[in-house]
Order: structure tokens, then C-alpha cells, then sequence
């Protein structure tokens, strides 16, 4: 059943035509990835489908009779007050209820009880959650979801995919999160000069087919330009033809003869003459319904000089620990970062990842243990906020305020340039920028600091695709060391080989990438999974002893593996300090003969572990 039929839509600003000519039937139950540029006009063509706005030319249609669209923005605007005041939390009814289940399954429990202290603390992934549980619970028919995945942490994506798989009405998805429009998209409608075009399939297969239709188009194209310069070739023997046919019939003599040869040659000059229209006439119909030259992707380029090495460690931390009030973030936690890693910092939302990176960066306190930063280190720290740029000023005010001692200001204009930036957008206010153009500014000041550490704190947020893949050639490429904070998990798999992983009141050092930290979390729920049954089995079985005394060796037996584990952690993290240490000495240092038997007691001791 077709719920939206929309035919040549289309909506401006001004002068400017956002979108020129959209074409789309959504049926109900499809789910949907709506893609483009920045700019390309996604956000419209949402408030349009959701009525915000009016298109206008062209048709939308609805073709059901009480449709319920339920939209969460990209930004979303709850304050605190509409926060702490959803009717959800007043009221006993299935909405409610419904709610309070969703936010508990996005890991926001007994919100109900919560006062509005708690409310005024949210970061940007609770209120992303607590949006989706609101628009959830009122069971629309349709889902507009603007960038849902921006602030989820992993558990968020996870369920919101397997909610968006089993939810019975049609979902139209803006994301430029890969992993995310893989698993729940199954139809890509791109936006792309204000037109639409669609594609049968997720984003992979978009991708791959986008390929393959520039592939053909462009060899239709070199088709044509072979045949346009045969029939130019064409046309120019013709015109020698004409001319030396024009001039033979011009010639004059004194036989009577040469009257034959003349009307010969005027006539062949006729007829040549009416070839060569001919075949012009061919090419100017070529030129105007012939195959187009396919429109490449705009190139998005960003690049740092690659920094200088000065020493292995960057950063040491010896049992530090966080706290706020009485919730600890994190205790007695021991990790080292070295020069050239490329590091993907994860854990659930709240659990401290940037109140780590502000440690790093010396805006908050260390309150127990020690972190040790070199004091060569040079940190360049994208913040995932892009609001605070100075809404009414211009980018080129900005640059010319930010590099008006140096001479940065052409750098820096060439390197907007690349990624993006014309002339015009350079005189723009910065409030009228969108998120992604302000992120992109952002990127840019970062890249001309040449710092040898990135902390980069979500950068793909807002970001469209094609930047989202440069971004990623740029970073795979960078020499300096990352500190990666992301819910992008095509960025983090693709350029992370070490973590730091948040949660559970610690931080730990895991030295392999994403793909094998997730799989080694699902063998072990799979193991606790397979022992549950074997216990509630004990309990039951009628055997003479206590149950409790029964399940107690499997309990401790976890217990063990857990803290083996995190001293084998402890002992690899103290090898590797060791390491960077004795390799700034030389054999005869008073220091060496002392690192050197510590390093080989506790290589020793991580012998020792491992075999057991």
C-alpha cells in the first residue's frame, strides 16, 4: 500500500533552489535511507514529508487517513523543563508505560523517579534517547529519523536497528552513519542537485551500484565524444570538398566546355553544402539529447604534515580514578598510550569518556593516582560541539581574527577550498552555516595547529558521507597519534587496531581492534548465557547440599578469570612502559641493570598468567 506519492517537488530559499524535481512512491512498511551532501536538502524534504513545511511545486500526496508521523530532528530542542515534563512521566497509561520500557532499554532506568536536577545533567546521547523513546511511544505510522545514530552509544545503535526491524510502519532514515544505513535501510533515495534518484538496496549496495551507473555513463559518454569527432572529421573533409568544389565552378575560359565542368562542379558544391548541414545538425542534437557527462562526487580534502616522533610514551596512567558526588566514573585504572597508535576510546554513554579526554587535556582534575602527560606532546582536541562558533561572525572574519599574526589566512582559505568552501560561503554568518559545514570549519583551524596528538571527540557527527570517507583516507594516513571517541563504527574498525575501553567503573587497555573486542564480548555472554541453565539446575535438582554452596565454584571461578585478566592488563601495560623506557638508555646507565630485571620479572609474570 503506497502511503506518500511525492512527483516534481520542489522548495527554495530566496534565490536559492533547494530541491528542483523529487520523485518518490513510499509504501508503507519500507525503511529508507535518505542521503546527499550537505545541503543537498534532506532536512527539507523531512519537514516537508512531516508538514513543517509547504513544497513549493509539485505534489505530495497522503494517501491514508490519519497518518502519524513522528520526527525526531537532528538537533533536538527539549529543554529541560519539556524534559521532566513529558506527560509520559505523569500519567499510567500504555504510553506511558511504553515509554518507561524504551528508555529502559536504551539504559535509562526508573527515569520517572528522576528530579530535575538529573534532567538538567543529560548529555547529548540521553536526550537523543529520551526523544526516541517519546516518539516511539506515540506508535506512528511513519518514522522520520534525523541523524538518530549521532549521540548513541553502541548498546543505542544496536537496539535501535533491531527496533527498526521488527517496527510494522515505514521509516525514512537521514544518517550518514554506513553501519547504521546497512543494517537498517533496505531503499537509498539520494539527493544530488535538487533531484532525486533511487536505488533498490542498503547502503552498500548504493554505493556499489553508484559506482558502477558512473562506470556506464561515463563510457557512454566517451562513446559519444569518439563519434562527435567522426563526424567532425566528416564535416571538415566535406568543407574542403565544398571549397575546392566552389572554386572549380568559379573558374573562367573560352570553350564552350568549360560550361559543362562548371555547372558540375556548382552542383557537387551544393550537395556537399547540404551535407555538411546535415551532419551539423546531427551534432547539435547529439549535443542537446545525448548521453551527459556524469557528475563526479565533489572531492572533500583534508591533510596534516606528518608530526615528529620525540620519545614512545605520550601518556601513562597509574590507578587513576573520577568521580562526581557519589557516582564513580572510574577507579584504580592503569593504561599507556604511545606515539603513532591510533586509539578508539568506547563505552556506553555517561560512563566518563570525555571527562577522561578533558583529564588528558588538563581541564579537569586527576582525584586519585597519576597521570602523566609528555610534556612534548602537542594536543589539538576537536569537541563534539559546533555550536559555540560566534554565530553572527563570517568564516573569513573568523580566519582573519584567528591567523591575523600569521600567515595562515590563504592556507587556510585554500584548505576550505578543499573541502568545500567557495567564496560565497565564506562571507556567509556562521549561524547560517549548517552543522556539518561548521564542523568542517572546525577540522580545518585543527589542521592548521599541525599538532602531533588529535583527540578527536565524534568527529564524523554531521558530516556527510563524502567527507566521512576522506576524512578517514586522511586519518589511515597521519602520522601522529589519535585518540578516536566515536559511534561510528566503519571509522573506529577501519583505523583503530588499540582501545580504551570505559565501563563498569574502569578503564582498560584492549591491544586488538573493534571486531575482535565485540567478538570477544559475545563469547563471553554466550559463556554466562550457557552456565545460567546449569545453575537453576543445581538449585532444583533435589541433591543434598546447599545451592547456593553449589553454584558458588562457577561464581568464583568468573571471579578468577576476571581478575587474571586484569592483571595480565596491569603486568602488558608495566612491559611496555619498561620497554620505552630502557630504550631511551644505554647498557652502561646506572638505571639499565635495574629496568632490565624488572622487565624480566614481569615478562616472566605474564608467562606465567598466560598459562593458566
Amino acid at each position: 500500500m503506497t502511503l506518500l506519492t511525492l512527483r516534481n517537488l520542489s522548495k527554495q530559499f530566496g534565490e536559492q533552489a533547494v530541491l528542483r524535481k523529487v520523485d518518490a512512491d513510499i509504501a508503507a512498511g519500507e525503511r529508507i535511507g535518505l542521503v546527499g551532501m550537505n545541503g543537498a536538502g534532506k532536512t527539507t524534504l523531512a519537514n516537508l514529508i512531516f508538514g513543517a513545511m509547504q513544497p513549493d511545486g509539485g505534489t505530495l500526496a497522503y494517501h491514508a487517513a490519519g497518518l502519524r508521523i513522528g520526527y525526531l530532528r537532528q538537533s533536538t530542542s527539549y529543554t529541560v523543563h519539556s524534559l521532566s515534563a513529558m506527560p509520559e512521566l505523569e500519567d499510567e497509561t500504555e504510553g506511558s508505560r511504553r515509554f518507561l520500557e524504551i528508555s529502559s532499554h536504551l539504559g535509562l532506568r526508573n527515569v520517572k523517579g528522576w528530579e530535575e536536577a538529573r534532567f538538567s545533567g543529560l548529555s547529548g546521547g540521553e536526550k537523543t534517547k529520551l526523544a526516541i523513546a517519546h516518539i516511539w511511544a506515540s506508535k506512528p505510522d511513519i518514522l522520520l529519523l534525523d541523524e538518530p545514530t549521532n549521540h548513541l552509544d553502541f548498546q543505542g545503535v544496536d537496539w535501535l536497528i533491531g527496533e527498526l526491524r521488527s517496527f510494522g510502519g515505514t521509516t525514512i532514515v537521514i544518517s550518514h552513519d554506513r553501519y547504521f544505513l546497512d543494517a537498517a535501510v533496505d531503499r537509498i533515495i539520494e539527493l544530488q542537485d535538487g533531484e532525486s534518484v533511487d536505488y533498490a538496496g542498503n547502503y552498500t549496495y548504493y554505493r556499489e551500484e553508484k559506482e558502477r551507473r558512473f562506470a556506464t555513463q561515463l563510457h557512454r559518454f566517451e562513446e559519444r565524444q569518439k563519434y562527435e569527432r567522426k563526424i567532425e572529421a566528416e564535416i571538415n573533409r566535406l568543407k574542403n570538398w565544398s571549397a575546392k568544389a566552389h572554386r572549380e565552378a568559379g573558374k573562367t575560359g573560352k570553350m564552350a566546355e568549360m560550361r559543362g565542368v562548371k555547372e558540375f562542379y556548382r552542383s557537387k558544391a551544393k550537395n556537399m553544402d547540404k551535407q555538411i548541414k546535415s551532419r551539423i545538425h546531427r551534432l547539435e542534437k547529439i549535443e542537446l539529447e545525448g548521453v551527459k557527462k556524469p557528475k563526479e562526487e565533489a572531492k572533500v580534502t583534508f591533510g596534516w604534515d606528518s608530526p615528529g616522533k620525540r620519545g614512545r610514551r605520550i601518556v601513562e596512567a597509574s590507578r587513576i580514578g573520577k568521580s562526581f558526588g557519589e557516582r564513580t566514573l572510574f577507579r584504580d585504572s592503569s593504561f599507556y598510550l604511545q606515539r603513532g597508535e591510533k586509539i578508539g576510546l568506547i563505552g556506553p554513554n555517561g560512563a566518563g569518556k570525555t571527562t577522561l579526554i578533558e583529564m588528558i587535556t588538563g581541564r579537569q582534575p586527576v582525584e586519585a593516582g597519576d597521570l602523566w602527560i609528555s610534556p612534548t606532546a602537542r594536543i589539538a582536541y576537536l569537541t563534539q560541539d559546533v555550536t559555540d562558533l560566534e554565530g553572527s561572525r563570517t568564516v573569513l572574519e573568523r580566519l582573519r581574527d584567528a591567523y591575523a599574526m600569521r600567515d595562515d589566512v590563504g592556507h587556510a582559505r585554500t584548505l576550505l577550498a578543499n573541502m568545500g568552501f567557495d567564496e560565497a560561503m565564506l562571507g556567509k554568518p556562521i549561524g547560517q552555516l549548517s552543522l556539518g559545514e561548521r564542523t568542517r570549519i572546525k577540522l580545518a583551524e585543527l589542521i592548521l595547529q599541525e599538532q602531533d596528538v588529535l583527540i578527536l571527540d565524534e568527529p564524523t557527527n554531521h558530516l556527510d558521507l563524502a567527507s566521512r570517507e576522506q576524512l578517514e583516507q586522511t586519518l589511515a594516513s597521519y602520522g601522529g597519534t589519535l585518540i578516536i571517541v566515536s559511534h561510528d563504527r566503519y571509522l573506529i574498525e577501519k583505523l583503530c587496531n588499540k582501545l580504551l575501553v570505559v565501563g563498569d567503573g574502569a578503564i582498560r587497555r584492549w591491544e586488538s581492534g573493534f571486531r575482535d573486542y565485540i567478538e570477544h564480548r559475545e563469547r563471553q555472554e554466550r559463556d554466562e548465557r550457557e552456565e545460567a541453565p546449569a545453575d537453576a539446575k543445581a538449585d532444583v535438582s533435589g541433591e543434598e547440599g546447599d545451592p547456593a554452596e553449589t553454584a558458588q565454584p562457577k561464581a568464583s571461578k568468573r571471579q578468577l578469570k576476571q581478575q587474571r585478566e586484569e592483571e595480565l592488563m596491569l603486568v602488558t601495560t608495566r612491559i611496555a612502559l619498561l620497554l620505552g623506557e630502557i630504550s631511551t638508555l644505554k647498557p652502561t646507565d646506572s638505571q639499565y641493570a635495574a629496568l632490565d630485571m624488572e622487565l624480566r620479572e614481569q615478562l616472566a609474570k605474564k608467562k606465567a598468567l598466560n598459562v593458566l
